[in-house]
């Protein structure tokens, strides 16, 4: 018997890579026939960053994207409001990453076939499960015939199967669709020009009204690849039930709304418009839940704690997930108790990150100074002072577990 793994995501991925380097066999199932890259441009966070350098991913994610320098927030004006180095330059001892989703997703999966060959079963979806005293009869389906599968024997089982988890509906069947928060975002990617100083993250405007840029590859000759997003405000009875990560989005849908956002930095009408493709997803979460390890079965990633893209720490959350989950399955064995182990050092402290980000996270501050200048400012000092804002970057790094003394000072994860 094994550790059986169910989604072939950056979590499950992250999971089966740190149970290879503990010595602990695995196998992961993927509902889909051909894993291909998804997504678009997401951050890694140097605490998340710390743990795939532990697994000599460092070269092959300075090849993949951009080593963050600096995030910025402005208002709708194009006036700053805020700005700190990220990163290495503010003093972790990793960098941060910003980096196509689908390309990090890519990466692990290379690495897990080389190092480890097929431990990957795809068109497998996970159907449920019979829990015994010592060992659990996982129930699966062929996603090409529909038809089920020999079901097989695990010492436990992870769902690392996203937001729309099957192994959660089956701990909490009652739970419901994800909950939306009001907000529609359309996302893409542009070739354009490298803009303050070609290694910034920027959030502009407020929560009802925002555009977040970074690039996520340098194209050489002053170009990057431009990873964007479009957030706007939906009335309660928009139609945002369509979970559909890979549905088309329309320019003409929210372009409007950022028309005079011509900044000296960049054109952002001009990014929208230039965008290869476009893609619209509703903004959604899950509520936190009291426990994620029911006996042999735990959920990890969003199956455990769906966030909202704010403060760029969801794919980061899910492979701290990874590292202490495969940590405690190494000291107790593929047990009960490993699970147990996990969901106390895990589930409080990204239930918090949750939370968090469903009350805007750290970009509060882009709400609290349109609401203190709603035509403008001529200088942040006027409206929002130094103390306020470092106030507010510092409150969510420690909810997050980036505060960069405690960071650089504790030993990795698979070594606590």
């Amino acid at each position: 018997m094994t550790v059986l793994i169910a989604g072939a995501g950056i979590g499950g991925l992250a999971l089966g890579l740190s149970l290879h380097q503990a010595g602990v066999p695995f196998r992961i199932v993927e509902s889909v026939r051909d894993i291909r890259p998804m997504g678009v441009g997401i951050n890694l966070q140097p605490h998340a960053v710390r743990e795939l350098f532990e697994l000599g991913l460092e070269p092959e994610l300075d090849k993949l994207g951009i080593r963050t320098g600096a995030l910025a927030y402005v208002s709708a004006q194009g006036k700053p409001i805020w700005d700190e180095a990220r990163g290495i330059g503010a003093g972790y001892r990793w960098p941060q990453y910003s980096l196509h989703r689908g390309g990090l997703q890519m990466l692990l999966l290379r690495t897990l076939l080389d190092r480890v060959g097929d431990v990957i079963e795809t068109a497998t979806a996970l159907d449920g499960w019979t829990q015994g005293e010592s060992h659990l009869r996982v129930h699966l389906t062929d996603r090409t015939t529909g038809q089920r599968k020999q079901s097989r024997e695990a010492s436990v089982l992870i769902g690392c199967d996203g937001i729309n988890s099957v192994t959660r509906q089956r701990l909490f069947p009652d739970e419901g669709v994800a909950r939306w928060g009001g907000t529609i975002m359309w996302r893409g990617v542009t070739i354009g020009p490298a803009f303050l100083g070609g290694k910034t993250v920027v959030m502009a405007g407020r929560k009802d009204q925002k555009f977040v840029v970074y690039p996520i590859e340098d194209m050489g000759d002053g170009n990057v690849l431009i990873n964007w997003i479009a957030d706007l405000e939906k009335p309660a009875d928009y139609d945002w039930n369509k979970q559909d990560w890979s549905r088309e989005g329309v320019i003409a849908d929210f372009a409007s709304h950022f028309a005079d956002w011509r900044f000296d930095w960049l054109d952002i009408p001009w990014v929208i418009e230039n965008a290869e493709r476009v893609w619209e997803y509703p903004m959604v979460d899950r509520d936190p839940l009291p426990r994620w390890s029911h006996g042999r079965v735990t959920l990890l990633g969003d199956a455990a704690h769906a966030m909202y893209p704010i403060g760029s720490n969801g794919a980061s959350q899910s492979i701290l997930d990874a590292r202490v989950l495969a940590r405690e399955i190494r000291r107790h064995g593929p047990t009960a108790r490993a699970l147990e182990a996990y969901d106390d050092d895990r589930r409080v402290p990204a239930n918090k990150v949750v939370l968090a980000n469903r009350n805007d996270g750290p970009d509060k501050v882009l709400d609290e100074v349109a609401a203190r200048a709603p035509n403008g400012f001529d200088r942040i000092e006027d409206v929002m002072s130094l103390d306020e804002l470092e106030r507010a970057a510092s409150a969510y790094k420690a909810i997050a577990g980036m505060n960069i003394e405690a960071l650089n000072a504790r030993p990795a994860l698979m070594d606590l």
